[in-house]
């Protein structure tokens, strides 16, 4: 399996090749929905971890960016009633997005606590994880990154009965501050 850093050193050897603009793809145009575009520019995203792209609608004209990541996780999730399912990238993230709500977190630093949580996972090198070990590694990472967000996560998470073990967890991260 490779590692991260070894992804990330063929997506950037990939982009130093020459890079043949206008060759044409099957995403359809947001404005007129034509179901040809073409790459316009391609270069690395600001955060590194993901390729920007420029295109144009062969129709209208509209120019619009998209962005490609690496899927790195092809990983079998056991829920805790024993059913298997696929990872899925998007119900971590709108969880966190519910959790961070109204935080100051930005986007970008979202993205990269997104990336920390998946390399957590990663490191684990097993094909099946369960549905505990992902929110393990969630809590761990926000704890770092937001106290407000980990404590509005581990309160769902951890199905918090009364304010009483609301309290508890808020007494651990103050002691842990310390």
């Amino acid at each position: 399996m490779l590692k991260y850093y070894q992804i990330q050193h063929l997506v950037v050897n990939f982009l130093k090749r020459p890079l043949n603009i206008g060759f044409y793809t099957n995403m359809k145009c947001p404005i007129c929905y034509f179901p040809d575009t073409g790459v316009v520019d391609s270069r690395v995203a600001p955060d590194g971890l993901s390729i920007r792209r420029r295109r144009k609608c062969l129709k209208c004209d509209f120019r619009f960016s998209t962005y490609e990541e690496i899927e790195l996780l092809d990983l079998m999730i056991v829920k805790r009633d024993g059913r298997r399912e696929s990872y899925n990238r998007e119900k971590m993230v709108n969880g966190l997005k519910k959790s961070c709500e109204k935080r100051p977190i930005t986007a970008d630093r979202f993205k990269k606590l997104i990336h920390s949580i998946e390399r957590d996972l990663q490191r684990l090198k097993k094909t099946e994880i369960t549905s505990r070990q992902i929110g393990q590694a969630v809590m761990k990472n926000l704890k770092k990154a937001d106290p407000v967000a980990y404590i509005r996560y581990a309160s769902v998470y951890e199905s918090f009965k009364d304010a009483h073990e609301f309290r508890k967890e808020l007494n651990k991260l103050i002691k842990e501050k310390k």
